[in-house]
Protein backbone atom coordinates (compact mmCIF):
# COMPACT_ATOMS: atom_id res chain seq x y z
CA UNK A 1 0.00 0.00 0.00
CA UNK A 2 1.41 3.51 -1.00
CA UNK A 3 0.90 6.45 1.55
CA UNK A 4 0.97 9.86 1.12
CA UNK A 5 1.35 12.61 3.51
CA UNK A 6 -0.97 15.08 4.32
CA UNK A 7 1.34 17.99 4.92
CA UNK A 8 4.58 17.49 2.76
CA UNK A 9 2.89 14.89 0.31
CA UNK A 10 5.75 12.51 0.06
CA UNK A 11 5.04 8.81 -0.35
CA UNK A 12 5.68 5.88 1.36
CA UNK A 13 5.33 1.83 0.83
CA UNK A 14 3.80 0.34 4.08
CA UNK A 15 3.08 -3.39 3.81
CA UNK A 16 -1.04 -4.59 3.67
CA UNK A 17 -0.92 -6.08 6.48
CA UNK A 18 1.09 -3.17 8.51
CA UNK A 19 -2.81 -1.72 8.80
CA UNK A 20 -5.30 -2.75 10.37
CA UNK A 21 -9.45 -2.44 9.39
CA UNK A 22 -10.02 -0.07 12.68
CA UNK A 23 -6.94 2.07 11.77
CA UNK A 24 -3.42 3.40 12.74
CA UNK A 25 -1.18 5.85 13.47
CA UNK A 26 1.38 6.83 10.67
CA UNK A 27 3.71 9.66 11.00
CA UNK A 28 5.51 11.02 8.00
CA UNK A 29 9.27 10.71 8.38
CA UNK A 30 10.31 13.49 6.34
CA UNK A 31 8.05 16.26 8.15
CA UNK A 32 7.05 14.68 11.31
CA UNK A 33 3.04 15.08 10.47
CA UNK A 34 1.25 12.47 12.26
CA UNK A 35 -2.54 11.38 11.22
CA UNK A 36 -4.32 7.96 11.59
CA UNK A 37 -4.35 6.29 8.40
CA UNK A 38 -7.39 3.75 7.56
CA UNK A 39 -7.02 0.83 4.84
CA UNK A 40 -7.55 2.03 1.57
CA UNK A 41 -10.23 0.02 -0.57
CA UNK A 42 -8.85 -1.76 -3.98
CA UNK A 43 -11.22 0.14 -6.15
CA UNK A 44 -9.56 3.56 -5.01
CA UNK A 45 -6.56 2.41 -4.63
CA UNK A 46 -6.13 1.52 -7.90
CA UNK A 47 -6.86 4.91 -9.36
CA UNK A 48 -4.02 6.22 -7.02
CA UNK A 49 -2.12 3.64 -8.01
CA UNK A 50 -2.14 4.91 -11.57
CA UNK A 51 -1.65 8.73 -10.76
CA UNK A 52 1.26 7.61 -8.29
CA UNK A 53 4.82 6.91 -9.16
CA UNK A 54 5.69 3.33 -8.88
CA UNK A 55 7.84 2.74 -5.51
CA UNK A 56 11.09 1.83 -7.12
CA UNK A 57 11.24 4.51 -9.25
CA UNK A 58 10.32 6.60 -6.37
CA UNK A 59 12.97 5.79 -4.50
CA UNK A 60 15.52 5.85 -8.04
CA UNK A 61 13.88 9.68 -8.50
CA UNK A 62 14.67 10.45 -4.10
CA UNK A 63 18.21 9.57 -4.39
CA UNK A 64 18.90 11.18 -7.92
CA UNK A 65 16.99 13.99 -6.45
CA UNK A 66 19.70 13.93 -3.32
CA UNK A 67 22.65 13.71 -5.44
CA UNK A 68 21.42 17.00 -7.51
CA UNK A 69 20.70 18.58 -4.47
CA UNK A 70 24.49 18.38 -2.79
CA UNK A 71 26.20 21.95 -2.53
CA UNK A 72 29.89 21.87 -2.58
CA UNK A 73 31.16 23.55 0.66
CA UNK A 74 31.25 26.80 -0.22
CA UNK A 75 33.16 28.11 3.49
CA UNK A 76 36.63 26.94 4.55
CA UNK A 77 36.45 25.09 7.68
CA UNK A 78 39.76 26.70 8.74
CA UNK A 79 38.68 30.66 7.80
CA UNK A 80 38.31 32.66 10.94
CA UNK A 81 34.72 33.47 10.25
CA UNK A 82 33.30 29.56 10.43
CA UNK A 83 36.12 28.81 13.55
CA UNK A 84 34.29 31.88 15.20
CA UNK A 85 30.92 31.22 14.39
CA UNK A 86 30.35 27.45 14.83
CA UNK A 87 33.24 26.86 17.91
CA UNK A 88 33.46 30.15 19.32
CA UNK A 89 37.31 30.86 18.55
CA UNK A 90 38.86 34.26 17.41
CA UNK A 91 41.59 34.50 15.32
CA UNK A 92 44.41 37.75 15.86
CA UNK A 93 45.85 38.97 12.41
CA UNK A 94 49.33 38.49 13.09
CA UNK A 95 50.42 40.91 10.60
CA UNK A 96 48.61 43.68 12.87
CA UNK A 97 50.93 44.11 16.13
CA UNK A 98 49.05 45.30 19.10
CA UNK A 99 50.66 46.98 21.89
CA UNK A 100 49.34 43.93 24.18
CA UNK A 101 51.74 41.58 22.60
CA UNK A 102 53.89 40.00 25.60
CA UNK A 103 57.59 39.56 24.89
CA UNK A 104 59.06 36.39 26.84
CA UNK A 105 62.57 36.39 27.48
CA UNK A 106 62.69 32.36 27.75
CA UNK A 107 64.33 29.68 29.80
CA UNK A 108 67.93 30.23 28.26
CA UNK A 109 68.24 33.81 27.78
CA UNK A 110 67.71 34.03 31.65
CA UNK A 111 70.30 30.93 32.56
CA UNK A 112 72.53 32.98 30.48
CA UNK A 113 71.80 36.16 32.37
CA UNK A 114 72.31 33.94 35.86
CA UNK A 115 75.59 32.74 34.48
CA UNK A 116 76.94 35.98 33.57
CA UNK A 117 75.85 37.59 37.03
CA UNK A 118 77.43 35.08 38.80
CA UNK A 119 80.50 34.94 36.50
CA UNK A 120 80.27 39.02 36.99
CA UNK A 121 79.85 38.70 41.16
CA UNK A 122 82.68 35.99 41.32
CA UNK A 123 84.90 38.49 39.48
CA UNK A 124 83.66 41.60 41.77
CA UNK A 125 84.55 39.50 44.97
CA UNK A 126 88.00 38.14 43.74
CA UNK A 127 89.01 42.05 42.63
CA UNK A 128 87.85 42.92 46.13
CA UNK A 129 88.91 40.50 48.33
CA UNK A 130 91.57 42.29 50.05
CA UNK A 131 89.28 44.90 50.75
CA UNK A 132 86.51 42.80 51.95
CA UNK A 133 88.88 40.93 54.57
CA UNK A 134 90.37 44.61 55.66
CA UNK A 135 86.78 45.87 56.51
CA UNK A 136 85.58 42.84 57.65
CA UNK A 137 87.84 40.24 58.95
CA UNK A 138 85.24 37.44 59.52
CA UNK A 139 84.88 36.76 55.79
CA UNK A 140 88.35 35.59 55.15
CA UNK A 141 87.32 32.30 55.89
CA UNK A 142 83.79 32.31 53.82
CA UNK A 143 85.73 33.82 50.73
CA UNK A 144 88.45 31.06 50.49
CA UNK A 145 85.98 28.84 50.84
CA UNK A 146 83.86 30.16 47.80
CA UNK A 147 86.74 30.25 45.46
CA UNK A 148 88.10 27.16 46.92
CA UNK A 149 84.69 25.66 45.55
CA UNK A 150 84.96 27.70 41.87
CA UNK A 151 88.61 26.29 41.48
CA UNK A 152 87.06 23.11 42.07
CA UNK A 153 83.80 23.03 40.11
CA UNK A 154 86.80 24.32 37.39
CA UNK A 155 88.94 20.95 37.89
CA UNK A 156 85.98 18.94 37.25
CA UNK A 157 84.79 20.85 34.14
CA UNK A 158 88.74 20.60 32.65
CA UNK A 159 88.50 16.56 33.75
CA UNK A 160 85.42 15.88 32.21
CA UNK A 161 86.43 17.94 28.50
CA UNK A 162 89.76 16.20 28.43
CA UNK A 163 88.43 12.39 29.10
CA UNK A 164 86.31 13.24 26.13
Amino acid sequence: MILSCNSCDKKFVVPDKAISAGGRLVQCGSCGNKWKQFPVKKEISKSIVEKQVKPREAIKNSKTKKKKAKKSREINLYSPEYLSKKHGISLKDPDKSSPEKKVSFGFYNYLILYLVTIVALSKGLHFFQDVIIQKFPFTEYYLNYFFESIRNVFEIWNNLISNY
